[in-house]
């Protein structure tokens, strides 16, 4: 509510600077005039609806946001939200499931835009042994039990790496969307504690993904298994919950760790 009550002109300044855009380059992707663009941003001009979905596209700004956009110049929203178990959504959740079940003995798991917890497959749930039972309670936020000193991270091996490599993720993100739970969940994140057997330095990749994808390193009872992963979105979402959902889907780095997943599917 508080962010529609502001004028539409200042949304489209705020996301133009927020993709690092002057107004001519924004007018030249829209091709609109500058001083067209220039009257939308101050007010002198009121932009149509097909306007301000034509702007929002060029700028790229996430479904959620365009219904802030639609709202603040006066126009309903035009995308949907609905829950993942809606019946317009059953083909999108079988999709979902199918792709987590598919990807077995590998863990793959679904999040959303605050990195909640949705789904998960049979081969999470034992590489999560040992974090607090508070951590797992839902609503299980996937970075705060990967990095939390209850969660995951005394046994990550290479913590300060995968760190690095997460914050960057989330700070990009916060970049792209402004989203201010995200922005406390990162301030929350930098200031874990990094434990103290990690401080005086973490171990080196293993050779065959150094440089070219940051791998996590997790301790098990069958050792040290690596880890990379890869995300997967929907292609054309026209709903908010299907634009903010994304599959995270971890392979074996190497063939100890494949083998290793193998086995527990077995057991």
């Amino acid at each position: 509510m508080t962010q529609s009550a502001r004028p539409i002109g200042e949304h489209l300044r705020e996301w133009r600077q927020r993709r690092r855009m002057s107004q001519l380059e924004l007018a030249c992707e829209a091709e609109i005039s500058t001083r067209h663009l220039s009257f939308l941003e101050t007010g002198r001009a009121q932009p149509s609806r097909d306007m301000v979905l034509h702007l929002a596209e060029r700028l790229d700004v996430p479904l959620r946001e365009r219904n802030q956009l639609l709202l603040a110049a006066g126009y309903a929203p035009a995308f949907p939200e609905r829950p993942l178990d809606a019946p317009a959504l059953q083909a999108a959740r079988r999709a979902v499931d199918l792709v987590l079940a598919g990807h077995e003995p590998y863990p793959a798991l679904a999040v959303d835009r605050h990195w909640t917890l949705v789904a998960a497959n049979a081969a999470v749930p034992p590489l999560l042994a040992g974090a607090a039972p508070e951590l797992l309670a839902p609503p299980v936020n996937v970075l705060r039990l990967s990095l939390h000193p209850a969660g995951l991270a005394p046994r990550i091996a290479n913590l300060g790496e995968w760190r690095g490599h997460l914050l960057d993720r989330l700070r990009r993100q916060i970049e792209l969307t402004g989203d201010a739970v995200l922005a406390a969940l990162m301030h929350e994140l930098a200031g874990y504690p990094t434990p103290a057997a990690r401080r005086s330095g973490l171990l080196a990749p293993a050779d065959g993904y150094a440089g070219v994808v940051v791998p996590l390193r997790l301790e098990t009872d069958d050792g040290v298994l690596a880890f990379f992963s890869t995300t997967t979105v929907f292609g054309t979402p026209v709903d908010i919950t299907l634009s903010e959902l994304a599959i995270e889907a971890f392979f074996p780095a190497d063939a100890v760790t494949a083998e290793a997943l193998r086995r527990a599917a077995r057991r």
